[in-house]
């Protein structure tokens, strides 16, 4: 991008990060952690989660500075520490996780409009798949006219959605009852112990906090390399404060079983519990605001993971074409082809909103476990570290810290999301042979990439396999 071109400041940067991270997931806490956990699962989930996400977001942060000139993110850094196609899997699952977390955007706002109208249902029904599609290319023909007025609107719109959240905390606050919380405290009535209960919450974890990585993905647009880092751990400490209050205070004004079984939003519901009707039209306002900010930021995410991709090869070339106002206009066609199709499936999911929820974090974890183990390449060799080798101890303890806590991930949730994920993962291959033969390349350099696709078909096969028997129901 020429210097002459508007950048993102600090501030944008910031508020790409928490625009994608405070989006659907935050809304539907109570309810979620609600079925899985009481407040001492839910406390030791999230310091679980936080030290495992802020070790990674150092990762990012690290490598931002350190490899300046890998300006793609998440699957730059893929790339560079595993190869060719470790890394075009790696972008490939980011980007369709991306596209099936913004269908979940639509999935929650349909149904929240379904709690005043019945015609949404729970957000699955035919009026609410056509309203959504005209929503999705609403967004899309908005974002054609340039990534500069959708990334102010995204700041504005951060800063709009955050205001219901911070009355639903305060108003919780002043209604906390301590006899209340501590009879919830263990969780009672769930089965398993503790450890059942916060592996259970894992995956959830996980999507709340999907977009942790908005600031590295726009590295390019960045005014200065170092607001990169600033940007992601600002955002990270912002959002995270947020979302434990929201998960605990719940348990401190109703039964855990009450929260468990109210319809989401929850925290809707919640507040409605506690004030009123009222309560439920302002988060029900505050998500509306909320989702479709975030969805604008992932659509933008989504489009310059492929466009990125394009750039360095590794995806067909045809998405590196921008418009005249910068844009990747073919990426962003795609995204929105892929949403708008997933969005119609949701019509025969029984409960689209978890399954979206939940597959999106499952296509996130092998590109973040990438990034963790990249980053524990780098401090391992000593390499970019040789004007302060003193930071290279620090730096060693934070990315294996990161690469654990994202390998535990994959064990926590379950060998059905790992299947799932493969179903997705074998036929994108096909995008990598297009690339590849595009450039009279062979498709597989190396042995180990034969064995990671052999994998990735065998877990499709097993994947299909079991939702065709009802084993795995979607």
């Amino acid at each position: 991008m020429a210097t002459t071109e508007k950048k993102m400041s600090r501030t944008q940067l910031t508020a790409m990060v928490v625009g994608g991270m405070v989006g659907a997931g935050i809304f539907s806490l109570p309810r979620t952690f609600a079925n899985a956990t009481g407040p001492l699962g839910a406390v030791i989930a999230w310091l679980i989660a936080g030290t495992g996400m802020y070790m990674l977001a150092r990762v990012f942060q690290s490598l931002a500075e350190r490899k300046p000139d890998l300006d793609a993110g998440v699957y730059a850094y893929a790339k560079a520490g595993f190869g060719d196609y470790p890394g075009f899997l790696s972008a490939f699952g980011y980007w369709i996780g991306s596209c099936i977390g913004n269908v979940s955007y639509w999935v929650l706002i349909k149904s929240t409009l379904g709690a005043f109208f019945p015609v949404f249902g729970d957000g699955n029904t035919v009026t609410a798949i056509v309203v959504a599609s005209v929503g999705i290319w609403l967004f899309h023909f908005m974002i054609l006219r340039g990534i500069q007025q959708a990334a102010f609107i995204n700041s504005v719109v951060t800063v709009a959605k955050v205001i219901p959240i911070l009355t639903f905390i305060v108003i919780l606050i002043f209604a906390f009852r301590f006899n209340i919380f501590s009879g919830n405290f263990y969780g009672g009535g769930l089965e398993g112990g503790i450890f059942e209960q916060v592996r259970a919450t894992m995956l959830v974890t996980v999507f709340v906090f999907l977009g942790i990585e908005g600031a590295s993905v726009y590295s390019r647009y960045a005014k200065e390399r170092s607001d990169v880092g600033t940007a992601t751990i600002t955002g990270f400490v912002m959002v995270t404060t947020l979302m434990v209050l929201v998960t605990l205070l719940p348990y401190a004004v109703l039964q855990r079983v009450d929260v468990a079984g109210m319809r989401q939003p929850s925290m809707a519901a919640v507040l409605e519990a506690v004030v009123g009707h009222w309560g439920a039209v302002l988060v029900s306002i505050g998500l509306l605001v909320s989702v479709l900010g975030a969805y604008l930021a992932w659509s933008l995410i989504c489009a310059e993971v492929l466009f990125t991709a394009a750039k360095t090869k590794d995806m067909p070339s045809v998405f590196a074409r921008e418009n005249k106002n910068k844009v990747p206009v073919a990426a962003l066609w795609l995204t929105n082809i892929v949403v708008q199709l997933i969005v119609i499936t949701t019509y025969w999911s029984r409960d689209a909103f978890s399954l979206m929820l939940n597959l999106t974090s499952a296509m996130a974890l092998i590109p973040f476990l990438l990034v963790a183990g990249y980053g524990l390449q780098l401090t391992k060799r000593g390499e970019t570290y040789e004007v302060r080798p003193g930071e290279r101890n620090r730096d060693l303890v934070i990315a294996i810290v990161a690469t654990i806590y994202t390998a535990f991930l994959l064990y926590a949730g379950g060998i059905k999301f790992i299947v799932l994920s493969a179903v997705l993962y074998a036929p994108g291959t096909a995008l990598y042979f297009w690339s590849q033969r595009e450039q009279g390349k062979p498709v597989f350099a190396k042995a180990s990439d034969w064995v990671i696709f052999v994998l990735a078909v065998i877990g499709a096969l097993v994947g299909i396999y079991w939702i065709a028997t009802g084993y795995i129901q979607i």
